[in-house]
């Protein structure tokens, strides 16, 4: 029996968006990105580049400048940052496709369910990596536990959770079907916001390896996890997976070497201080301040 293959649409073109793209166009899925400005007319031009066994290659990809409400897909992934994911769910509102796959940082979904509804299924990337003069530099999770993560709010394994995890196969892609995402969304945000110690004072910029990897700024990082975590505890949420929670109750001196040998790591310095980690401050400010003025309590009890 014939059957028509998943349509794919990826909102957002920046470094997620860019990466499972080429995951799935190198797989031979029916996929297109939604893009904007510069970067439509990038990917219009000369295809998605990115770099691979020390050279740039180049894949095309289908391309939209605008989402049409007869549209439909299958699946479109809203690839963005958290500050920018609900101006994402609200263009592309009166679409009538039914699954909406977010993959960002967020400590609750009650502005998304106000726009997308049930069609909001909420995840979180298994991949990362930068963008550089156009070109993509790309790294997917090879282990286990590093997969593309998601899951209903109900807990419920549904059929388009089926779905999407044959799809992700499909592509190579690990993941982890996760019965309790809020939990993991608000358990990771609590890791994500102490990022904020790696901007410079300005907020222009961030600092150099030689201060991140110093006592002065590990130290607080490293107070402000514990912090992070003991106020999800508190809140009756769920710390996963037990990695997160036993970072809480790790002597800060341990804390701070880990995050030491994590920034002697090229990939990791990159993400945290290159040049994507910029362009995430507002997104990290904005979870600092979910930990910081109780934003997280209101989130969590409502």
């Amino acid at each position: 029996m014939n059957t028509q293959p998943d349509r794919i649409l990826i909102v957002g073109a920046g470094v997620i968006g860019s990466v499972y793209a080429l995951q799935f166009a190198r797989s031979g899925l029916d996929v297109t990105l939604l893009a904007r400005g510069k970067r439509l007319e990038t990917l219009q031009k000369e295809g998605l580049r990115y770099h691979e066994n020390g050279a740039t290659q180049q894949i095309p990809v289908k391309t939209i400048a605008e989402l049409a409400d007869d549209d439909i897909y299958d699946f479109i992934f809203v690839a963005v940052r958290y500050d920018q994911a609900e101006s994402a769910l609200k263009a592309i509102k009166d679409n009538g496709s039914e699954t909406m796959i977010t993959l960002t940082n967020t400590i609750g979904y009650d502005s998304w369910l106000d726009i997308a509804g049930t069609r909001l299924l909420p995840g979180f990337p298994g991949a990362g990596g930068d963008l550089r003069e156009g070109v993509l530099y790309a790294r997917f999770g090879t282990e286990p536990a590093q997969g593309t993560i998601f899951g209903e709010i109900s807990g419920q394994t549904t059929e388009r959770v089926h779905r999407l995890a044959g799809l992700l196969e499909q592509a190579g892609l690990n993941h982890i079907i996760e019965p309790d995402i809020k939990a993991f969304h608000i358990s990771h945000a609590a890791l994500a916001a102490v990022n904020k110690h790696f901007y410079t004072d300005d907020g222009m910029g961030m600092v150099d390896l030689e201060t991140a990897r110093s006592d002065s700024t590990l130290s607080k990082l490293a107070a402000d996890i514990k912090r992070n975590i003991q106020l999800v505890e508190q809140s009756g949420i769920r710390v996963i997976p037990p990695e997160t929670k036993q970072m809480a109750e790790l002597p800060e001196e341990e804390i701070i070497a880990r995050y030491r040998q994590m920034l002697s790591n090229d990939f990791i310095i990159d993400v945290k201080l290159g040049n994507q980690a910029v362009s995430r401050r507002a997104e990290i400010m904005l979870l600092d301040k979910a930990f910081g003025d109780g934003q997280l309590l209101q989130q969590t009890t409502s």
